[in-house]
């Protein structure tokens, strides 16, 4: 059903709704960030750093009325110069399609770019304020940069750390595609150490800016304003420093908690797990790498199971944990052969996608059996399958499964496949069982006179009752099983010299 016009805004609204929560947290973080800032360079002059001259009556308004005229300047130009910055973002979102690797860079340069932009209008601003105020004193303006550095510094690392936090769900749909390969790729430790100089390290270089002015300035500075300097910028590197750093931390140790929860599912065995990727730094190309990891588990898994289903559940172990080896082994093994009576007849007289609805049920109960007996399928021949036992793994009472096998299928087969018969015939003995072929083909299979008898016994099968025929010599080493059978006249195969003892199934059964 064809989306409405209704559905199609509805899901427009939703992809672009990340995009403008994103320009929304840029407009008004550069409004709040300017207000917050201006209040604490207010705060910082006033109260905490002591001034080197008293400020007065007449200066403090010529700074007010600068700061109202200046302020509302920069926060225009900062609100045109972002949204110019962030103009292309809304591209690949709002035509519904992936990101380019140029748009992917893009998109992750954003917090580094406001974080520049920011830095840029507060060193305007400090350079004005630091001009104006140094008609007054040198050392005003010396302290007036000072102030309002410190405070554009700490303003600008938590728009960078918050800018981060609110691309993120962008990011994570950007990388959904993969991580660029042509980006320079940030570390952890600089994102850290980067958190730290500008949450941390400018408010400790701020601290010991004022104790050199102090010393200087002794005779001008009381020990009750040296005391309150103190306690405010180290309170304010407590509060920014722990933020600053809570925020790093919590940018590397969500998608690496992420990380560990999905490893914890992998090593349950869902190999469907697929984390989305929102980190710009070395973290997200390990979720890249986890990603494409499970994707080659996933795929090996799949590979496994088809090569399972192809060469056996046991050969296809066998193979993983030993490698492929060409060449074989004698071993004692018994094989089972079971083939379609009059399927020519059927492929004629029948529907295709009946005989292969037929086909196909009388397979399962094959492959039914033979599994549930340890037993594995060594090919399939058309309408007839071959099944052996002991090899490639060896299974204790190997001879007594076979026949419990070749017993069941025959009754099910009777029951479940109504209109096809099939003819089953059992045999044991020593047989070469090994890879045959070449290194870029090969098969695994089974060689010997078992093989050959059990399809002999096969044919002869097809005019019993009961349609199963085994070598009767079986009987002597399968147990309780061999009560179930009963001895027949002995069969001469074709190419034999003797004729050899077989059994058929009971009545009973």
């Amino acid at each position: 059903m064809e989306p409405t016009r209704a559905d199609r805004l509805a899901a427009y609204v939703r992809r672009m709704s990340i995009v403008w929560w994103l320009r929304a947290v840029l407009i008004g973080g550069l409004i709040l960030t300017s207000a917050v800032g201006g209040v604490a360079v207010y705060f910082l002059a006033t109260v905490v750093i002591p001034l080197p001259v008293e400020p007065g009556q007449s200066l403090a308004m010529r700074n007010l009325a600068l700061a109202l005229t200046l302020v509302p300047i920069l926060v225009a130009v900062g609100t045109v110069w972002g949204l110019a910055m962030t103009a292309g973002l809304a591209d690949w979102v709002r035509q519904d399609r992936p990101p380019t690797d140029e748009e992917k860079i893009d998109l992750l340069a954003v917090p580094r770019r406001l974080f520049w932009m920011h830095a840029v209008l507060w060193s305007l601003g400090t350079a004005v304020f630091a001009a104006f105020n140094a008609t007054v004193s040198p050392v005003l303006a010396l302290t007036v940069t000072q102030i309002i550095g410190l405070a554009g510094a700490t303003t600008s690392s938590i728009v960078y750390l918050l800018t981060e936090r609110v691309v993120r769900p962008l990011a994570r749909r950007a990388l959904a595609t993969g991580v660029p390969t042509r980006s320079r790729v940030r570390t952890v430790a600089g994102r850290t150490m980067f958190a730290w100089v500008l949450g941390t390290g400018v408010l400790l270089w701020g601290s010991a800016a004022v104790g050199l002015a102090t010393l200087i300035r002794s005779d001008d500075v009381t020990v009750r304003q040296v005391s309150i300097t103190m306690l405010v910028l180290g309170s304010i590197g407590f509060v920014v420093g722990g933020f600053t750093t809570y925020a790093a931390a919590r940018a590397t140790s969500d998608p690496v908690r992420g990380l560990r929860l999905a490893l914890t599912r992998v090593g349950g065995g869902d190999l469907d797990v697929r984390i989305p990727i929102d980190d710009g730094t070395e973290v997200g190309m390990l979720q890249a790498g986890f990603n494409e990891m499970v994707t080659g588990l996933r795929e090996r898994e799949r590979l496994r199971d088809l090569f399972g289903r192809h060469v056996g559940d046991d050969v296809a172990r066998a193979a993983l944990a030993e490698g492929v080896s060409l060449g074989g082994e004698a071993r004692h093994v018994s094989v089972l052969f079971v083939d379609v009576i009059g399927s020519t007849t059927l492929a004629v007289e029948r529907d295709p996608e009946e005989v292969v609805s037929l086909l196909n049920r009388f397979f399962q109960v094959v492959i039914d059996e033979v599994q549930a007996q340890g037993g594995s399928i060594n090919k399939f021949e058309g309408d007839a399958a071959l099944a052996i036992w002991n090899a490639p793994l060896p299974i204790d009472g190997f001879e007594a499964r076979a026949l419990t096998a070749a017993r069941r299928m025959a009754r099910r087969l009777a029951g479940e496949v109504p209109g096809l018969e099939a003819g089953v015939g059992v045999s044991s003995g020593r047989a070469v069982a090994g890879n045959v072929g070449a290194a870029q083909r090969y098969e695994y299979t089974v060689i010997g006179d078992p093989v050959n008898e059990a399809a002999r016994l096969t044919d002869h099968a097809k005019t019993v009752p009961g349609r199963v025929v085994v070598n009767a010599a079986m009987l002597d080493r399968a147990g309780p099983e061999a009560d179930h059978w009963v001895e027949i006249e002995p069969f001469l195969a074709r190419g034999r010299q003797a004729p050899t003892r077989v059994a058929r199934v009971t009545g009973d059964d």
